[in-house]
């Protein structure tokens, strides 16, 4: 029953083993300055890289991922939505209820104001 997936998985890590000791024996070995240096976008990187960057950024990013997140627990509710459509969509109302109380929560707090 489950063999396919033990092949799967024996194929996938095969392949990624290979690539590695392939990489290792037939790649370039020299390591000079240029190698060395820190690349960013073709630009020769300047300053450090210990600077500020504002709160907002962060606070963007993890209410992105949250609302992302978010979505993907919406995949399973529409899949088993025929079982039981009024106890599911009471579920779902109720996670929209609660994801609307944290989003007004962050509109009033103004993390979403670029000033």
């Amino acid at each position: 029953m489950y063999e396919s997936l033990l092949m799967m998985f024996l194929a996938a890590g095969f392949i990624g083993a290979a690539a590695v000791v392939v990489g290792a024996l037939l790649g370039p070995k020299r390591a000079g300055p240029d190698k060395l240096a820190a690349y960013e976008s073709g630009l020769p990187a300047t300053g450090t890289a210990r600077e500020r960057f504002p709160v907002h950024f962060y606070l963007v990013a993890m209410l992105f991922i949250l609302f992302d997140v978010e979505a993907a627990f919406f995949f399973p509710l529409a899949v088993k939505f025929g079982m039981a459509p009024q106890f599911l969509f009471a579920q779902a109302i109720i996670f929209v209820a609660i994801l609307a109380v944290g989003y007004i929560y962050v509109i009033r707090k103004g993390v979403l104001d670029w000033k």
